[in-house]
C-alpha cells in the first residue's frame, strides 16, 4: 500500500470510529473516558457507648444498641455512609465543634443552651430523668423527698441529670464519669440515690439482674426530654439530609421497630415527626 493510500485508510477508520461513538455513546467508546462514579460521602459520628441499650460495646467488642442501629439506617436512607466511634461524654461536643466528628448521637437532650452553639435534628425519642434508690429504701418517692432528707445523690457529670440536681440546693451531689459507677456506689451504700436517664435502668433489667434486684425507681419520671442528633450549625445541608431520612423512618415505623427490639418500654416514647426541634422540659 502506498503512503497516500495508507493515510486515506487511517483517516477513514478514524471517521468511522468517531461516528460509532456518537451513535452509540454507551458502548466501549466511552469506557474509561468519563469521571469515575462518586463514592458515598462518609461522616464520622461520635457516641458515648456506655449506656445499654442505647449505645454500648457488645460482647464481640462492637458498637451496638438502639442509636447505633438508628444511625446506620439513617445513613442508608440518606444515601451516605457513617463511621461510628466511641468517645467519652466529656469529649463529644468539643470534638464536634473542632471538626473531629461530623455528628453526635448519644441520648443528647435538646436544650436551649446547647442550641446556641450546635444544631439538632428533629427528635427521635422522648424520654426523661428518673430517681433510683436501693430496693429497701422507704419514704423516698420524689426528688423533693430526696432534698428534704438531705440525701447524697449521684449523677453523670456534664449531663442533664447533673444540671437537674443543681436546682435542688438541699441535695448533696456527687459527680461520676459513668452512670454505671454511680449505680455501683448506690448498691454499696456509698450514696443514697442516683438520677439518670430512665432508659439507663433498662441495662440492669436486661443485662444485670443481680443489680436490678437491688434497686428501684422512686416515683414518676422527673422530666420530659427529647433526644436529637447533634451537628454543627454551619452544616445546614447535612442537617436537612439527616432530618429528611429520620422523618421517613419515624413515619414508616422503623423507629418503632427499634423501640420494640431494644425493649425500651415506658422509659422512652417514639415521638411523632416534629417540624422543629423542641426543648426539653423539667
Amino acid at each position: 500500500m502506498s503512503p497516500g493510500h495508507a493515510l486515506r485508510f487511517a483517516r477513514r477508520s478514524l471517521y468511522l470510529l468517531l461516528g460509532s461513538c456518537l451513535l452509540f455513546p454507551a458502548t466501549a467508546c466511552e469506557k474509561g473516558q468519563g469521571p469515575p462514579p462518586q463514592a458515598k460521602k462518609r461522616y464520622v459520628v461520635a457516641t458515648d457507648a456506655t449506656l445499654v441499650p442505647m449505645s454500648f460495646v457488645n460482647d464481640r467488642n462492637r458498637l451496638d444498641g438502639f442509636e447505633i442501629d438508628l444511625m446506620n439506617e439513617i445513613a442508608k436512607t440518606a444515601g451516605t455512609g457513617v463511621d461510628l466511634v466511641n468517645v467519652e461524654w466529656a469529649g463529644l461536643f468539643g470534638g464536634l465543634l473542632t471538626h473531629k466528628y461530623d455528628m453526635v448521637v448519644s441520648s443528647v437532650t435538646i436544650l436551649e443552651e446547647r442550641r446556641r452553639k450546635m444544631a439538632f435534628s428533629i427528635p427521635y425519642l422522648r424520654s426523661g430523668l428518673a430517681l433510683v434508690v436501693r430496693k429497701e429504701t422507704e419514704d423516698v418517692n420524689s426528688i423533693e423527698d430526696a432534698e428534704r432528707k438531705f440525701l447524697l445523690v449521684g449523677a453523670q457529670t456534664g449531663t442533664t441529670a447533673y444540671f437537674f440536681l443543681e436546682k435542688y440546693p438541699g441535695i448533696r451531689k456527687k459527680g461520676y464519669q459513668l452512670y454505671g459507677h454511680a449505680i455501683a456506689d448506690l448498691i454499696k451504700g456509698e450514696i443514697d440515690a442516683v438520677v439518670g436517664e430512665s432508659s439507663g435502668t433498662l441495662y440492669y433489667k436486661n443485662q444485670n439482674r443481680e443489680y436490678f434486684e437491688k434497686i428501684k425507681m422512686a416515683g414518676e419520671i422527673l422530666t420530659e426530654e427529647y433526644y436529637g442528633i447533634v451537628l454543627r450549625k454551619e452544616d445546614a445541608e447535612l442537617l436537612k439530609k439527616i432530618n429528611g431520612a429520620l422523618a421517613r423512618l419515624l413515619e414508616n415505623g422503623f423507629v418503632r421497630q427499634l423501640h420494640d427490639k431494644w425493649e425500651l418500654g415506658q422509659a422512652a416514647v417514639v415521638p411523632p415527626v416534629m417540624p422543629e426541634d423542641p426543648v426539653g422540659k423539667d
